[in-house]
């Protein structure tokens, strides 16, 4: 399902162009355009899900892709090995800033804990 006023799914449905590093039928992946690190990368599932909130039993065969997909995509960036973070913002006061489920894959540089 895509929402029209949604970021992300005008990203997918490719309204809005954007630095696409992976696709498949069910994730898409891009770089951040205000990264936060050497590498920053968002997976986001092609279905609209607002917020980790809302994920259902039917959505765990997406979870698992989007943990696969990190791993293999942190090792294509060359971060795998020194560390890397897959982060996901859960609501405003989670600092989630775009309703659509989403992670974020961060790495080639030291990270402190906790996050800022």
């Amino acid at each position: 399902m895509i929402v029209s006023d949604c970021l992300f799914c005008k990203i997918i449905s490719k309204e809005i162009k954007s630095d696409i590093i992976y696709e498949d039928d069910s994730l898409l992946a891009i770089k951040d355009i205000n990264p936060a690190a050497p590498v920053h990368l968002l997976i986001i599932p092609k279905i609209h899900v607002a917020s980790l909130n809302e994920v259902a039993i039917g959505d765990v065969e997406i979870l698992g892709h989007i943990q696969l997909l990190a791993s293999r995509l942190a090792e294509e960036s060359g971060v795998s090995e020194r560390g890397y973070r897959l982060v996901n913002n859960c609501g405003e006061w989670g600092g989630q800033s775009v309703f659509h489920l989403h992670y974020h894959l961060l790495g080639g540089k030291q990270m402190g804990w906790p996050p800022e």
